[in-house]
Formats: C-alpha cells, structure tokens, sequence
C-alpha cells in the first residue's frame, strides 16, 4: 500500500491522536509542534483532535518535526487506551444514537477521568443494544421467515448437507436402520462426548440445557405422557453436530432452529433406509403418513415434516405441509406444488388465517379424532387432496395436514374420501367476510371485544436465544456443575 492510499485509509481521528501521543511522548508542546512546521497552535490542535484532516505535505512535515517516517503516523504502534477510549466516544458522538438523544457533541477535556468515559461508552452500546432488540419486530420475524421458505422451496425442503451428517452419525454408532432406540440416542450423545442428567429443575423456557464445558446435556425428569425423550436429546446434540455458534440474528436463529428440526428428523427416521419403503409404499399406490409415524414411532407432526423433506426429491411428488392453530392461525407452512395460500404484504404465510372450508380447518369439527381426516378442495389454482390430524400441545390444539396436487393423488391411501370443499380464499373473499346476510343484520348491533394475543403487537423476545431466559440457565448451570 502506498502512502497515499494508507493517509485515505486511516481516519483524521486515530492520526490526530497518533500526533498528540508521540508529542506528548518526546515532551514537545503544542506549541512547540506548531512551530516546527510553521503553522499556528490552533491549526495543530484542530489536527490533533480529528476536526481537520492534514494534507499529506502537512503530515509529512509533523512526521520530520516528531524525528519519526510517515508510516508511523499512519500505521504504526497501537494507541494507548485513553487516546482509543476518546476516539470511540468521539466516534459515538457523531453518530444516530446522540442525534436521536439529542445530545450534541462535547469536546473531551484532559480532566475527564478515562473511567468516565468508559462508562459513557459502555451506556451508548447499552442503549444500542436495546435500539436492535426492540428493531427484532414481528415483521422483522416475518420477512426472516419468508426468505427461509423461498431457501426451502428451491431445494424441495431437502437438504442434501444435513442428510450425510446424519447418515454419518448414525453410521458411527452401528445404527442398523429402522426406528430409533432411546438407546441409540444416548449412544449417539457418548459419541458426542456428552453424558445425561434428567433434572427436576431445567429452567421453564429451555427444552434441555448442555453444559459444554463439562460435557453434561440436561433434559426434564419430568417428560409429558405424550413427549418423546429421544426428540429432546436429539435436537439439543443436533446444535453440537452442527457446531452452531450464539446467533446475531432473528433470521439466524431461525435458520438455526430448522437445521437442528431438520437433522433430528433425519435421525429419527433415516434417509437410507425410509426412502426404498415409501418408494414401495408408491408402487402399491398407498403412501401414508400414519404408517410413516407408526413405523418409526414418531409424532404425526414429524411424520409430515419428513414426508416433505423426501417427497419431491425422492418421489417426484410436489408437496404442502400446513400447521393451523385451533384460532385458524397458520403457524408452519411449507409449499412447492403451486397451492396458493393466504400471504401478508411481504409474502409470509405464517400469522395468517386459514381458510374455514380448508382441510386444516374443517377438520377441528370432526368427532373422529383416531382416524385420520381426508378431503378434496377445489381451489382458484385446481383441486388439492389433503391429509390432517389434530394435535395437542402446550399452546392448545393445532391441526397438521400434507396435501398434494389432484393428479398426484392416486399414489396416497385416502384418495378414495367423499369429502369435499371449496376455497376461493386466495382469490376472493372467501370466508373472509360473514355471510352477506348475517352482515346484514348484525354488523350495526354487535361490539366484539377482542382477544389479542399478546404477540400480536409485542416485539420478539430479546436475547440471543428469543424467549430463554439466561439468568435461569446459568444459575442452573453453577448449581448442578460438577465440584
């Protein structure tokens, strides 16, 4: 790099102060420094504090006066920490978060104690902290989630790298194939150079806690009648075999999170050995999402998800996956057979309204909770055959459906359902608007008071991990660590 280019590259601020700690170092006065390259006092005390920008005659003659090359100037010895301390304020001062206070910037006399400003330093990031956390908005989730599922669409929701890590895992452990042994979950863990320890305590906003530096991974004791315990100890190894570092970002951490669901998902039924049944269960036109579940003793929501994983790749069918809250509230949605469902300004699904006379929502009316729920819907886009059942969770009850194209039918058991509906949701207004004589007669005499939820209109949770708290965790972590 020429000097040229090392004068545009350095800023006035870290020269300035370069010039005031080799004077200051030699015992020269600003005066003095002023008079040895004929310029006035003033001048140099504009220099040294960054307010003017020397020319490179100007910092050629400083340089000569101080018994020092240019380069020392430019690029040499570090600064001392008052003089980086002033520059960061400095810095600070001139930037949005001042403006936005309204406070303008102060020039930093001698007689301010370093500590002080450390302190100022330590509030503005303190408040920049705060500015990028109340910035994490639902439509920040929004946009983050509609990127990840155009990622997920132009790879037919199958990733290639995460399905070798799996293989590669199981292959270590002497996995046969077939459904997964809480055994084999534990062994997989060993591998991973981590032991198990149920405790009574985890933390209410962690699904499992690992203690990496003393290879311990904490899960519940206390595991739900309808919880799987491999699910829990595979998703939080999933992160380790991943080697995810503390996400920056909301769209990080969500991309971190389906990454860890998906290689779960791939342990828990793996791709060697599912995809010769499910191309056989093809050949006998009686693909099933139940038989999927109950072949490798997996929820139903699972079951689905991996379905689409392979489907497309594997199968060549086009898929759908739709999660619906019993509120008819899209929470998960995943599409590359061209269906069209209800989208926002910035294209997210997820938050929307489901149809009422779609598959996800008729089937919360139906009596018959063992058997799966089978229809047709006839749509502004074609016909679509859809597969659903109703799940209970801690946040109520959600329906889960996989449907595919008319034409791609005849390859699922189901096909035969005399249920049938119509949706012009996309469309039209559809269910959007009541009944135009229900309207009639009760939009003037009725006041709903309305029930919002709380996530409607707050921001995401803060933190690097949204929604756990770290106090807990860490006070978790210093109680049950080994002594």
């Amino acid at each position: 790099m020429s000097t040229a280019e090392a004068a545009e590259d350095t800023d006035a601020l870290t020269i300035g102060r370069r010039i005031r700690q080799l004077r200051t170092a030699r015992g020269m006065t600003l005066d003095d420094l002023a008079s040895a390259v004929d310029r006035a006092p003033s001048q140099m005390s504009m220099i040294e504090t960054g307010k003017r920008e020397p020319k490179l005659t100007q910092l050629q003659g400083i340089a000569r006066a101080l018994g020092v090359g240019i380069d020392a100037l430019l690029e040499g010895e570090p600064l001392d920490e008052r003089s980086t301390v002033e520059i960061a304020l400095e810095r600070a001062m001139k930037g949005q978060t001042f403006q936005a206070l309204g406070i303008e910037p102060f020039r930093i006399a001698k007689t301010v104690p370093t500590e002080a400003l450390q302190a100022l330093l330590a509030l503005h990031a303190e408040i920049d902290r705060l500015r990028d956390e109340r910035a994490a908005t639902p439509e920040e989730a929004r946009r983050a989630n509609v990127e990840l599922r155009h990622l997920m669409r132009s790879q037919d929701n199958h990733f290639e790298d995460l399905e070798k890590r799996a293989a590669e895992i199981l292959n270590a452990v002497g996995h046969p194939g077939g459904p997964l042994t809480q055994r084999t979950a534990s062994e997989i863990a060993a591998y991973l150079g981590f032991t198990l320890h149920y405790a009574p305590d985890l933390p209410q906003t962690t699904r499992s806690v690992a203690d990496l530096a003393n290879g311990r991974l904490y899960l519940s004791s206390s595991i739900p009648a309808k919880g799987d315990a491999r699910t829990a100890v595979l998703q939080a190894l999933s992160s380790r075999i991943l080697g995810h570092a503390e996400p920056h970002s909301y769209a990080e951490f969500l991309r971190q999170r389906v990454e860890t669901n998906y290689l779960t998902g791939a342990l828990l039924i793996p791709e060697a050995h599912v995809v010769p049944s499910l191309k056989a269960a093809k050949e006998r036109r009686a693909i099933s999402i139940e038989d999927l579940r109950d072949a490798y003793s997996v929820s139903y929501e699972t079951a689905a998800h991996r379905f689409t994983n392979l489907a497309t790749r594997h199968l060549d069918i086009p898929v759908h996956f739709l999660k619906v809250h019993e509120s008819g509230t899209i929470t998960k949605a995943y599409e590359n057979d061209d269906v069209n469902f209800p989208t926002d300004r910035l294209g997210a699904i997820e938050g929307q309204m489901c149809c009422r006379r779609w598959t996800s929502r008729v089937v919360f009316d139906e009596d018959d909770r063992f058997n799966p729920y089978y229809q047709y819907t006839d749509t502004g886009n074609g016909t679509y055959w859809c597969t659903a059942r109703v799940e209970a969770s801690s946040e109520g009850l959600h329906s889960v459906s996989v449907g595919v194209r008319f034409d791609d039918t005849k390859w699922f058991v189901g096909r035969d359902t005399p249920h049938r509906g119509v949706s012009k949701h996309s469309v039209e207004v559809c269910c959007r608007r009541a009944p135009a004589d229900l309207e009639e007669r009760w939009r003037e005499h009725s006041w709903p008071n309305v029930k919002t939820p709380r996530t409607l209109l707050a921001t995401l949770p803060t933190g690097s991990f949204p929604g756990i708290d770290t106090t807990d965790v860490y006070e978790f972590l210093e109680a049950h660590a080994p002594r």
